[in-house]
């Protein structure tokens, strides 16, 4: 990605960040595995490519990979690329994918409130989909079973079980894969 200078520190339309050819706000900070900016110059975890076409069971083992490794943040990234490519029909069960690693990731940084918030609205938004769709099992996926594990999670990071480990926690995102 090339990053044009953006601002000129003076505040107006201009800025300070980063900012892709297209003006975009894109920053280069490096991110630690669980998506904090890191300071500039430190080590971070390399990024998730965006904009990456995958199969559906390709974004199922990239986002479990990711998952197992214990970077939540990363398997975020797989699912936002599904909902936005996606086929329109399925772009709310991305979203709702997204949102329960989403919530893990939280719930691993220490924010109780909105990791809870976000696995129940990740939990919701798969139930959702798959009660209009006839289908709890899309892509070899377990929808009840994540529906079930974000719940429990939340109710969890509610009674102040946080920060939580984001590898021990981390859900099986298929009925049979092996962990």
């Amino acid at each position: 990605m090339t990053i044009a200078g953006a601002g000129d520190g003076r505040g107006g339309d201009t800025d300070d960040r980063d900012r892709d050819v297209d003006g975009r706000a894109r920053s280069t900070r490096p991110r630690d595995g669980l998506g904090r900016p890191l300071p500039h110059g430190a080590e971070g975890v390399p990024r998730q490519p965006e904009g990456v076409a995958r199969t559906p069971r390709e974004t199922v083992a990239e986002a479990q990979a990711l998952l197992d490794a214990g970077k939540p943040f990363h398997a975020h990234e797989v699912f936002e690329d599904a909902w936005k490519s996606g086929p329109e029909d399925e772009r709310a069960l991305w979203r709702g994918l997204a949102q329960l690693v989403v919530g893990l990731t939280h719930a691993a940084r220490g924010n109780a409130v909105g990791g809870a918030r976000l696995l129940r609205r990740g939990a919701g938004g798969v139930e959702v989909w798959a009660a209009r769709r006839g289908a709890d099992r899309p892509h070899g996926m377990d929808l009840p079973g994540l529906a079930g594990w974000a719940r429990e999670l939340a109710g969890r990071v509610d009674r102040g079980a946080g920060p939580v480990d984001a590898r021990a926690e981390a859900p099986r995102l298929t009925a049979h894969a092996s962990g």
